[in-house]
């Protein structure tokens, strides 16, 4: 997930639209869910129904607040897609032209990035649960529609949750449009595809290939190790951390040939990726980041 340490202000994009305020932090006695309470659903309804004047932003609100107060973040996420569903052209990718449409100007940072970016949720949400079946899109592939919505959606929230079902379903389709944007100019679609394809990505289900073989994923790291981005470097070696979980002497053996020549940048990835058997005293671990000091 996202580094979290402050809120932007909300707001104002290009045809008046609207992200809910959100605080600097969760405080005491409120959790995460209530960033998706009816201020953020107020503002969904209303930037839905800027660009598209057939919504029925009543009956969507009413919709999206029956049932919601004793759900958590993620279920909360589940429902108001569940409603967008009910409430959007009935063909899939003519409801996702629909929510691109209405959402607002990508994020131009890489931290600081506050808790506003979970009013995105739902998006994630949507395609995860409609974008895979062909049903849901008038017997047309939805393949192509769902990574251009991820594509977008990632660059104001992240679609590392979404992405996850594309990679079980349709693994290599969906690892190489990553490869691709392994090259992209935007850092947030680059962290994507490291941090999409973690094993064990936490608040979300493990990809249980990658848990047995993480080897398909590795041309990604490969590829981002030495990305500009700090962001983006962190998620590399974050995922080597997921997999020296169950494969420790492969990450050992892919620091071991990147501490060569290694910049201090990428000296900092190794440190991070083999911190936790360090910290067990695993002895290549700790070998490796003596070596990338």
């Amino acid at each position: 997930m996202k580094k979290t340490k402050a809120s932007p202000a909300s707001a104002v994009a290009p045809l008046n639209l609207r992200l809910p305020a959100a605080p600097r932090s969760i405080a005491k006695g409120s959790s995460l869910a209530d960033l998706l309470g009816p201020e953020a659903i107020a503002c969904l309804a209303h930037n839905l129904s800027v660009v598209h004047r057939n919504f029925e932003a009543g009956a969507f609100r009413r919709a999206a607040e029956t049932g919601l107060a004793p759900l958590g973040i993620t279920q909360r996420g589940a429902h108001l897609a569940a409603a967008l569903r009910a409430h959007l052209p009935s063909r899939y990718e003519d409801a996702i032209e629909v929510l691109l449409r209405s959402l607002t100007p990508p994020l131009q940072a890489t931290d600081d990035l506050g808790l506003g970016v979970f009013f995105y949720l739902p998006h994630v949400c949507f395609v995860a649960t409609y974008g895979l079946d062909e049903a849901h899109n008038g017997g047309r592939d939805p393949f192509e529609t769902s990574m251009r919505a991820q594509h977008e959606i990632t660059r104001r929230f992240s679609a590392e949750f979404s992405i996850r079902p594309f990679l079980i379903r349709w693994p290599e389709r969906t690892l190489a449009r990553l490869r691709e944007w392994t090259r992209d100019a935007d850092p947030h679609v680059r962290r994507l595809c490291s941090e999409g394809t973690r094993p064990r990505l936490p608040w979300a289900p493990r990809i249980p290939a990658f848990v047995r073989d993480p080897r398909p994923a590795l041309p990604i790291l490969e590829a981002l190790k030495d990305d500009p981005d700090l962001y983006v470097r962190r998620s590399v070696a974050n995922h080597l951390g997921d997999i020296a979980k169950d494969h420790p002497a492969l990450v050992f053996e892919i620091c071991g040939r990147w501490v060569d020549g290694a910049s201090a940048e990428r000296k900092w990835l190794i440190r991070h990726a083999v911190r936790h058997p360090a910290k067990k005293g695993v002895a290549a671990a700790l070998r490796l980041r003596k070596l990338a000091k």
